[in-house]
Formats: structure tokens, sequence, C-alpha cells
């Protein structure tokens, strides 16, 4: 015991010999585990006291430790408060007190119940504020913007959906925070052309402006581009300007590099070439669900030499639209053209043919290609880093065998509810950085293919087997010995999976994400294996796995202490499982339909004890079971409840669900 000690001793005065930034970088490589950094502290007084003074981030779980955790750490100067939806004026001046001029930046886009206020207390404290995300805070009036307004070295401020803000409130944003570069207006119905108008008048700084959705006209567009530094600006849902009010501008934005215009359906290529007149570093333009895709459009856009991304998605597009953007002399990097009805394989070719050097690429439910356009891609396009492809129902299992042949620098691929089989994966696995590859609704592929993924892409992060029945325990056991870095995956409905797909899953311990609903072999013994070795889970979905009960609950109660999202619906835990998981603090959202061993004393119990909880998805049934104080309590909590009437229903043959998908489509 003495040797042992004298060790530990001799292993602190080392660390004793080191400066506080060595071992400050030490703790910087801790980011993987959020754990890592806690057990660091728990070793000894004086780590504990190192790691108080490196954290500069905090994402606290629960308001009501506000002070003690401020306290802790004293030199924090990011806080997120978007896990806590119950932030008061009591809690914004508890923090401006503690934290004072070290806080530069605070997220209270999930939070509510503070007014303007909380709100002035914060800004007059912490003088040194640089952003502040106040998104979705709906109840937020020109009173709260006037309060931000004090924020005078205010950088970055995110105002999305604050419906009640007006021009007033924004002119005096305006007015006080001249130094801002970012300022998000989305969905900010009460701000027009008067309030837009300030911001670009009085803050000359600003780099990205986000006006979607607003009610504004032509009248705002000339301050803002004589804006200097402007360089992303989102017109998104803009219906008031319209190819008139844009024939006026005499030239665009010179420094403008991202320009979107997504569903700006009054906007044609005459007024989109007065709009990208003259803006001569726009690197990537987004017309999403906005005019067809035309000879016209595509040649008023033929100018932007610097362009190096287009998306289309949603738009109508013509085989002359596609061919001209080919003949562009620029050479784009990202085409997107999901959802795009329109696209054949003679427009495609076309296009592809001519960038060679395209990195990303979305044909997304582009159900008139076939293999002529894969073909095309293959040879053209060799350094491909992603493709997405779902549902491209007429390309012929043959032409995947081409992506692997051809596209070795693939990163992520999405071949989603396609002919893809054994063969194609077999041809894919060539490509050996793969991090994301989805398989969804993919009939035809077995073990035997999924085997050679797991043997050659070492580097996957991300796999998606949604629905795809071909798959059982010896394809998912080659992926979790070959791809030990899982962070992600789904085997929801692959109902030939048994607890050894869950037991050999267990040893990626990297695993966050793990979707097993409507795998009915799927026991307690299996998720109790990925409880043990899966410790940072944050999200499981366990629906219709009618084998798991208490059993299972247990050991992830202990050990799963990252767990944040839970759906249990259709399983077989009772008030005594659902009760267990309140030991979980990070817990926020459960949802808990057709638990027949529920009852209602059980689930007020578990209600009551998981004092985290954000989001509860409930029978309506239970809506006159429980007392009302009960919810007014939850909610006053920060909780939110989803009340849903469904009925059981049967789980249909993969291939007849596929046939009734195609219908609805």
């Amino acid at each position: 015991m003495k040797k042992q000690k004298a060790t530990h001793e001799l292993i602190f005065n080392h660390f004793d010999l080191l400066s506080e930034e060595i071992v400050f970088a030490i703790l910087d490589c801790l980011n993987d585990n959020p754990l890592d950094k806690k057990s660091f502290s728990l070793v000894c007084k004086s780590f504990y006291a190192i790691e108080s003074r490196h954290r500069k981030t905090l994402k606290p779980l629960r308001s009501e430790h506000l002070t003690t955790i401020l306290n802790r750490y004293p030199s924090v100067t990011h806080l997120d408060l978007s896990l806590c939806p119950r932030i008061t004026d009591n809690s914004l001046t508890v923090i401006s007190l503690v934290c004072k001029k070290m806080l530069r930046s605070i997220d209270l886009s999930r939070s509510r119940f503070f007014s303007h206020v909380g709100l002035s207390n914060l800004v007059v404290n912490c003088s040194n504020l640089v952003e502040i995300d106040l998104s979705n805070s709906t109840e937020l009036r020109d009173s709260a913007a006037a309060a931000i307004a004090e924020a005078k070295n205010l950088e970055r401020l995110w105002l999305a959906r604050c419906k009640s803000i007006t021009d007033i409130g924004i002119g005096c944003i305006a007015v006080g925070c001249r130094k801002l570069r970012l300022i998000n207006l989305k969905w900010c119905l009460g701000v027009g052309d008067l309030g837009v108008g300030l911001i670009a008048i009085k803050c000359k700084e600003i780099q990205s402006l986000d006006l979607s959705y607003l009610p504004i006209t032509n009248k705002c567009l000339p301050p803002i581009l004589k804006l200097q530094y402007l360089e992303d600006l989102f017109l998104e849902g803009c219906f008031g300007i319209d190819d008139d009010s844009l024939a006026v501008l005499k030239q665009g934005c010179k420094s403008l590099k991202m320009l979107d215009m997504s569903s700006c359906q009054n906007i044609s290529h005459v007024g989109l070439s007065s709009l990208t007149s003259g803006t001569e570093c726009l690197r990537q333009l987004i017309l999403a669900y906005g005019s067809p895709v035309t000879l016209a459009l595509a040649d008023s856009l033929q100018n932007l030499s610097m362009l190096q991304s287009i998306k289309l998605d949603g738009c109508l597009v013509t085989c002359s639209g596609l061919k001209a953007i080919g003949n562009w002399c620029v050479s784009l990097r990202e085409i997107s053209l999901s959802k795009c009805l329109g696209v054949t394989d003679k427009g495609l070719s076309s296009l592809v043919t001519k960038h060679e050097d395209l990195r990303k690429l979305d044909i997304t439910c582009c159900r008139k290609i076939t293999h002529v356009s894969i073909a095309h891609i293959t040879n053209s396009c060799t350094s491909l880093t992603s493709l997405r492809m779902e549902s491209c129902t007429l390309v012929p299992r043959e032409a995947f065998v081409l992506i692997g042949q051809r596209c070795h620098f693939l990163e992520e691929l999405d071949l989603t509810d396609n002919e893809i089989d054994d063969e194609g994966l077999k041809s894919i696995s060539r490509c050996s950085k793969l991090s994301s590859l989805k398989l969804g609704i993919c009939l035809d592929i077995t073990d035997e293919g999924l085997t050679d993924i797991g043997m050659c892409c070492s580097k996957l992060v991300e796999l998606d087997l949604y629905r795809s029945a071909g798959i059982m325990d010896s394809g998912i056991l080659a992926i979790a010995r070959g791809c030990t870095g899982l962070e992600m995956i789904n085997i929801a409905y692959c109902k030939d999976i048994t607890d050894s797909s869950l037991i050999a899953l267990s040893k990626c311990s990297e695993l966050k994400m793990l979707e097993s609903r409507g795998c009915p072999l799927i026991t307690s013994l299996g998720l109790a294996a990925i409880a043990v070795g899966c410790k940072q889970l944050t999200k499981l979905d366990i629906k219709k796995c009618y084998n798991i009960n208490d059993a299972g609950m247990i050991p992830l109660a202990h050990f799963s202490q990252n767990l944040r999202q839970i759906n249990l619906s259709y399983s077989s835990v009772t008030d005594m499982g659902l009760l267990s998981l309140a030991s979980i603090s990070c817990l926020q959202s459960m949802t808990i339909l057709h638990l027949k061993g529920l009852t209602s004393n059980g689930l007020r119990a578990a209600l009551l004890a998981c004092g985290g909880i954000r989001k509860v998805k409930l029978e309506t049934s239970f809506k006159q079971l429980l007392p009302q104080p009960l919810f007014q309590h939850l909610e006053a909590r920060g909780c939110v409840f989803q009340w849903r009437d469904k009925v059981f229903q049967a789980e249909l043959d993969p291939k007849c669900w596929k046939l009734q998908l195609e219908d609805m489509q």
C-alpha cells in the first residue's frame, strides 16, 4: 500500500512540474468522451482545480444547478443553454452576476420564460458578449430587442422565429449594435423593409444576413447590396421580391459569396441576372424550389466565374438548361438536383461530363435516370466524395458496380431504396474512405455484401440498413469487427437480427445512435450488452422490440448516462423499468406508446422522478388518467407533451411495404 501511495505521489509531483498551459493542451485532447474530463478532475484536488480553470464551454442539463456549475467553472466564455427549456429572468441575473465580463457567447435558442428584464441584466453585466442566440423566442417583443441593443460589442445575433419583434425593435438593435457581423431574422414576420433597411444602413460590418420569409420588398435591397463586407445573403421565401423590383438594381453586391433564393417563385432569370450582376466572388448559389431551370436561366448565370456550388432541389429542370450549365466555363464542385422533375439521362450526362472536378452530387429521387447517367457520372467525376442517389429506381443493379470501380474517394454514399445487390456492395467496398453509407430499403442485399463492406471500409461511422430485410447477424458481426469507430447504425425492421448482433455492436465503444425498432428477436440480453459497452449512447429506438423488458432497463439506467432520447413503444417495459430510467440525468425525450405493463401510477412516478425530461409522447388515454396539476408542474419545468391516438398496426412484409410506399409517391 505504501509503495502504491509513493508511486501516485511521484506521478503527481511530475505533473506539478508541468506548466498550466501544457496541462491545458493535454485536456484539449480529451474532447471525444464528455466523461473523460470529469474523470481527470476526480483524480486529485490539483487536477480538479486545473480542469475548472480550463473549461471554456458549458452546456448544462438543468437550470436549477446553474449557480453551482458557474461557480465551479469560473473561466467559461461560451454558455449553451439549449438543453434548459426553463430559463427565467432570475436565471439570467445569476449568469450575469457570476460570469460578468468573462462571458462572450450565450445560446438561449431552446429556452423560454425569460423577458426583457433578464436580458437587460445579462447585457449590462456581461459587456463583452459578442454572440447571442435567441431563436424560437416567440414571446419576446420590442422591449427585449431594446435590451439587446445595449450589447455594444455584439457581433452575432440570431432572432429566428421571434415573430413578435417589429421594425421598432430591430431599429433599436441597428442603432445600438454597430459591430454586428451576422444577424438572422428568419421568420421574424413583424420585420419589414424599414427594419432591414436600418440594419443595412447602421451596421456597416454585416457579413451574413438572413431575411428568409420576411415580408420585404425591393425597397430594402439597395442599402443591402451596398454593404462592403456582405458575404452570405439568405432571401429564401421572400415572396415580395420579384423580377420587376430587381430590374431597377444597377448591380449586385461585389463581396457576396453565397446567395440563397430558395422558394422565390416570383423571380425568373430576368431578376436573377440583375441581382447577380457584378457579384464576382459568388461561390454558392441556392435556387431550390424556384423557377424552372431553363436555357435562359442557365445563360443568365454563366458569367459567375467563381461559382463552385449550385443547388436546384425541387425545381423543374429542362434538358437544355442542364446542358447549358454543363457548358459553363466555371468548374463546379457541388451540384444538387434532389427531387428535380425533368432530370433525364441526356441532360444529366451532358452536365457531369463537363464538370470533371465535381466533389458532391445529389440526384435524390431523379426517377428517370438509368445506367447511362451512372456510367457518365462514374467515368467523368472520379474525384467524387459525396454521392446521394436515393430512390433512383430505374438504375439497374449492374450500374452500382461502376461506382466502386471508378469513384474511390467517396466518403458519403446514399443508395436508399435502390436495386443494388451483393455484387454492387462488393465493388463499393473498394471505397475505403467511406464514412457514411445508407442502404435502407435495399431488399436485394444480404450478409455476403455487407461482410465485404465490413472488411474493407474501416472508416465507416454511419450505416443505415432500415428495412433491408436480407440482413442477418453475420453481416452485422462483420461490420462490428471491421468498423470499430461506428457511431450510428440503423437496423430497424431487419427482422432476423438477434442479440448476437447487439453483443457484437457493443464492442463499438463510439456508438451514439442505435435504431433497432421492429426487431422482434432482440431481447434484454442484447440491450444490456449495448449499455455496458457503448457508454456514449445518446439515442436509442427499441420500438416494437417486444422481448425487451425491465431487465434491459436496469443496465441501461446504470451504464448509459449519456442517453438523451429513447423510444420504448410496444416493448414489454413496465412501471419498474420506466422508473429506473430516472437515474439517467441526461434523459430528455421519451416516447412511450402502447406499453401494456404501464399504469397511470407508474407513469406519474416516472415523470416526476425524471427531472431532466423535456419531451414526452403519450397515448391520449393517459390524459384523463393523470391529474392536471401534474401536467402543470411538468410544463412549468419546461416539459412538452405530445399526445397520440394511434391504434396498433400489424407489420407488413418488406416487399409489400415497399409497394405500398411506391403507390403513395
